[in-house]
């Protein structure tokens, strides 16, 4: 069992919905991201142990919405601090090049970046 977090993780501010990627339906958002897994964030505890086949509706810059389809393994479920709400842990399985896109991208706009002092 995962006790411990081994990976840093990059909290995201505001939310991007996920869905089952194949009945369409939203299962949650995507709380923090990391090369090899996520924190889902949804209103139903995640079954633990399963494959789930996750989509990750992505804006793109030209407007249109970008599908990432994703194969992850829940490894933990649990209650959040927000009552009705549960975080879920996974492990990536299965990604694409555009979901390490997504996670730089992420890890770049959210991070501080100091500016080059010169005097």
């Amino acid at each position: 069992m995962f006790d411990e977090r081994r990976i840093e993780r990059h909290q995201l501010p505001y939310f991007l919905k996920v869905f089952n990627r194949f009945t369409d339906q939203p299962i949650g958002y995507l709380g923090n991201v990391s090369e090899d897994g996520l924190m889902l964030i949804s209103q139903l505890p995640m079954l633990v142990g399963p494959d789930f086949e996750l989509q990750l509706k992505v804006p793109g810059r030209d407007g249109a919405v970008h599908p990432i389809n994703l194969t992850a393994s829940c490894l933990w479920s649990h209650e959040d601090q927000t009552p009705g709400h549960y975080d879920s842990g996974f492990m990536l399985l299965q990604a694409p090049r555009d979901y390490e896109l997504l996670v730089r991208a992420l890890r770049n706009y959210f991070s501080f970046h100091p500016l080059n002092a010169s005097a």
